[in-house]
């Protein structure tokens, strides 16, 4: 899957990754790009040469997903970036807390793959990218629901690859460290910037890469996670 000429939408466009993510498409010579929010006047965006369409979407809203495709009918990237986070560890967290971090990171998520793949493969195949978190691999106590769901949604989107296995759709899962947005304000951690995380996300999907680990601290702990996993679990567990 090559960005330039591609139609893209982007969820949780309206800050943080996702709207470095449509900024990033822009560079690469996207042809269109949907930018998704549940409220479309907080998307601001620079004008360019690629066409941007303000596309008002909640990922937990089932109703609205299952009507968007004659809005998206050309579509054929996806970037399935909107999210959540609450914190809390695992004995203290509201179950409430749990099922909403589900609602958007896990079920969200695979409500917008499953209405939008027949559509990039009805367009001649591309790509579904699924924002997950180095998290995924390794818990950190803290954000205990947050971390269940993108571990979810990382063995959602393994099964959702094997799925689309013959039918010209790659799928990409992203695992990023931290990155400065406001999901982690307050979080005095070294941070990498959206913009550059972002388009690093971009490059992996250019080259086809199905894990993509954007930033100096993925980078990293995946490398020691592959060396051993253990004691990387051991690690974040002190955090």
């Amino acid at each position: 899957m090559q960005i330039k000429h591609a139609v893209a939408l982007v969820t949780g466009a309206n800050r943080g990754i996702g709207k470095a993510l449509v900024n990033a498409l822009m560079d690469a010579g996207a042809g269109k790009i949907y930018a998704s929010a549940r409220d479309v006047t907080t998307l601001k965006f620079v004008s360019g040469n690629t066409e941007i369409v303000p596309l008002p979407l909640d990922i937990c809203d089932h109703a609205r997903i299952s009507s968007i495709a004659e809005e998206i009918s050309d579509v054929n990237l996806l970037f399935n970036n909107a999210g959540i986070l609450d914190a809390g560890n695992i004995l203290d967290v509201p179950l409430e807390h749990i099922r909403r971090n589900f609602e958007t990171n896990f079920y969200g998520t695979l409500a917008v793959c499953k209405r939008l793949a027949p559509l990039i493969e009805a367009n001649g195949g591309g790509a579904i990218v699924n924002t997950l978190t180095l998290l995924s691999l390794a818990s950190m106590p803290g954000f205990a629901a947050y971390n269940a769901s993108k571990a979810a949604a990382w063995s959602m989107t393994l099964s959702l690859r094997a799925s689309l296995s013959g039918r010209n759709i790659d799928v990409h899962n992203v695992f990023p460290g931290a990155v400065d947005t406001d999901m982690l304000d307050g979080v005095e951690i070294p941070k990498t910037k959206p913009a550059e995380v972002a388009q690093a996300i971009i490059a992996g999907v250019n080259a086809g890469q199905e894990d993509i680990f954007p930033d100096p601290m993925s980078v990293e702990v995946y490398g020691a996670w592959c060396e051993n996993h253990k004691a990387v679990e051991r690690q974040f567990a002190q955090m």
